[in-house]
Formats: C-alpha cells, structure tokens, sequence
C-alpha cells in the first residue's frame, strides 16, 4: 500500500486564501493605500506638503480636502505596511460586524471628527493665553494610523476582553490598550504624530459612547444603498457584507441601548451612557407589579432557609391551597385539613416548625368577609403574616 502523502498548500495558495478571507472595504483600502504609495515612487512625488494635514492650511485657506488625503498617502515602505497590517485584522473584524457600507462611512466619519478634534486642541495650543506653542499649527501629519488608534478603541470595546497583550511582551488592562500603545509608539520611533495618534483615540472612544450618534445614519439608508442598480457589481462581490441583516447595533458597538435610535445630540444618549460608568443597583425583581397591590411586597416564605427557593405568588400553589373542592371537610376536622395542605406546599421544608394561624388574626380576616376555611389555609401558607395572606385571598377573589 502507498502511504498517505501529506501535502501543505505552497506560499502563493496561503497569500490567496489570505487577501481572499479580507472583507470588500478593508481589503479596498489596501489597494487604494499600497497603490498611492507605488504611484508616488513611480511618478517621485514627494511634496507631501501638499496633501498632509495641516492645521493652519485648513484654517487659513480653507483646504478641508486635506482631512482625506492626509491618511491615503504615506511617508515610506515601512509606514504603510506596518499601518495597512494593522488595517486588516481591525477593519476586518469591524467590517464583519458592521457590513461593508456601515464601515466606510464610519471610517470618514473618524476622519473627519479626527481632524476636527486635531484643529481645536492645535488651536488651543497654539493661542491659550498663559503659554502659546504654535508648533502643532503648523505640523504636518500623513498616514492611516490616527483612524487605525480610533479603530483599536472601538474594537477593544466591542470584544469585551479584559487584557491586551502589547506585542506579545506583556498584557495590560483593555481599557488601557490604546493609550499604552500611544505611549510605547512615542519612545520607539521618530517622527510620530502625538497629536493625531491622541485625536484618533479621542474619535474611538467618542464613537463608542454614542457622542456621534446623531451623525449614524439608519438602516434604511444602507439597504437603499445596497439594492442600487448602480452599485450592484459591489453588492454582488463575494467579499463584500451586508449591512442589512447583521447585527443591528454594529453601528454602536457597546455602550449604547440597541433597543433605541438615535434621534439628535440631545437626545438622552449622551447622559444614559455616562450613566453606564455608574454602579446600577439590580431591580430586576421589581420590574413586576400587580395595579391591585401597589408598593412592596413581600415573597412567600421570605422568612425561610435562604437557601430554599421561595414560594412564587405567581405559581399554582394558591389555587391549590383555596381549591373548594379540597376544602370539603368537616368542620371539627379543619384544623387537620389546613396542616395537610400546607405540608405539600412547594417551598416549605419537611419537618420545619409551621405557624399555625391564631384565632384573633383569623376573625380579623373573617370579618372582612372571607370564608373562615380560606382564612385559616392562606394564612398557614403565609405563616401568620396577615398581609401576604390577605394578598392570597384577593388574588383568589380577583
């Protein structure tokens, strides 16, 4: 017999089956990254004074253009790999969740609320009235890295792991990833935008929290997108993801209410999540409440063993306990009757000490017009307490 030959798949079928597994825009990206970047090699352009982000260009002439050419383009070989490698498993994830569509508007959305987050703290800089430093004005920044911090807030967010590891050398608290990485990419390299990695963490966490939620648009707008004529060939791309369909929250990855829309900056979503960093207190159990009781009540058997399961109002031991057809028994033997039926009662323990109902609170209920019979056994079942049993009677009655 020939023995089984095992073969593994050669470097070109892995690079395939690699950029094949990258979804339709972070692989889009890519492309559109990697080929500027040969273009500008190819053609020896390097006047990256004029398509950088700089503030005081886009103040003083009003050149908005450079928000969105400033993170297409990149200063070496070894900026853009190292960006677009983070690019994929990021954008990959977050595509996944979001759909196709959804992310490439969240990633001009970042874009932009990055820039505007980098002109205002430049300004502040720059013209703060006890020491001005109009350096970061006239800082020229280039790359995809400010959205790629952005990205790392959301998608930490959206795991909801603990710990990061940092390069596989140590882990950290998730809630800390992004600024240690802030930190560790200011004393490893040169020439790094400190203040447009800091505006790209800023953009993430504001995303996250739903500060943007008025400028999320709704999935309707995607699914007129996606059933376009005009844009079918995307559609129809095997790599490309819906956004109808998925998770209808992708747009909001953790901190905001799934169940709402956003409907504009005020509309409550900013304070229900800073209500999130807040200890809740469980209400869960009172979430419930008969219109005929109102307040607090109190669970059958509360007085027991805690670690015996209380007796639910809403379960059939009521009606088991005041069934007539049960109650049909003679007078001088009533007593007995009522034992009985409480010993089989649910969450009342064998050989546990019962409270036999006294006589005053048995005429009390009696002359509020029950049956002295039903008295006596919702009153067992109550263990004396007059309230609950009453409760009983009622809920019998209603």
């Amino acid at each position: 017999m020939r023995p089984n030959i095992v073969t593994e798949a050669g470097l070109p079928t892995r690079l395939r089956q690699w950029w094949d597994s990258i979804p339709f825009v972070t692989s889009g990206v890519v492309i559109v990254c990697g080929a500027i970047y040969l273009i500008r090699l190819l053609i020896g352009y390097d006047s990256f004074y004029e398509i950088c982000f700089l503030p005081s260009a886009v103040i003083s002439r009003f050149q908005a253009y450079r928000i969105y050419t400033s993170i297409l383009f990149h200063g070496s070989l070894l900026h853009v790999l190292f960006n677009m490698l983070a690019l994929v498993p990021l954008g990959s994830e977050l595509e996944r969740i979001m759909g196709s569509f959804r992310l490439l508007y969240m990633i001009i959305l970042l874009a932009t609320t990055n820039a505007i987050f980098h002109l205002l703290i430049a300004l502040v800089v720059a013209h703060n009235p006890f020491r001005p430093y109009p350096f970061l004005i006239n800082e020229c920044a280039i790359g995809f890295s400010g959205i790629l911090f952005s990205m790392i807030v959301i998608e930490t967010s959206l795991s909801g792991v603990q710990s990061r590891s940092v390069f596989g050398l140590f882990s950290v608290p998730a809630k800390w990833y992004a600024w240690i990485l802030l930190i560790v990419f200011q004393l490893l390299m040169t020439n790094v935008s400190l203040l447009g990695h800091l505006c790209g963490i800023l953009s993430g966490f504001a995303y996250t929290y739903g500060l943007f939620n008025f400028l999320i648009l709704g999935t309707s707008f995607y699914s007129a997108i996606e059933a376009s004529s005009l844009l079918s060939t995307c559609v129809r791309r095997p790599k490309f993801i819906l956004c109808t369909g998925g998770n209808p929250s992708g747009h909001i990855p953790t901190y905001s209410s799934q169940n709402t829309h956003s409907s504009g900056l005020f509309s409550g979503d900013i304070w229900r999540n800073l209500q999130s960093w807040m200890p809740q207190r469980d209400t869960s159990s009172q979430s419930t409440q008969d219109s005929r009781f109102p307040g607090r009540g109190r669970t059958l058997a509360s007085n027991l063993n805690p670690m015996v399961p209380a007796v639910n109002s809403d379960s059939n031991l009521q009606a088991r306990l005041l069934d007539n057809s049960n109650l049909n028994h003679p007078s001088d033997g009533r007593q007995a009757a009522v034992e009985n039926q409480v010993e089989g009662a649910p969450g009342i323990l064998a050989g546990q000490r019962r409270v036999l109902p006294s006589d005053e609170a048995v005429q009390k209920l009696v002359s509020m017009g029950f049956e002295k019979t039903q008295v006596e056994v919702a009153l067992a079942a109550a263990d004396g307490d007059l309230n609950v049993a009453v409760e009983i009677l009622m809920s019998q009655q209603g």
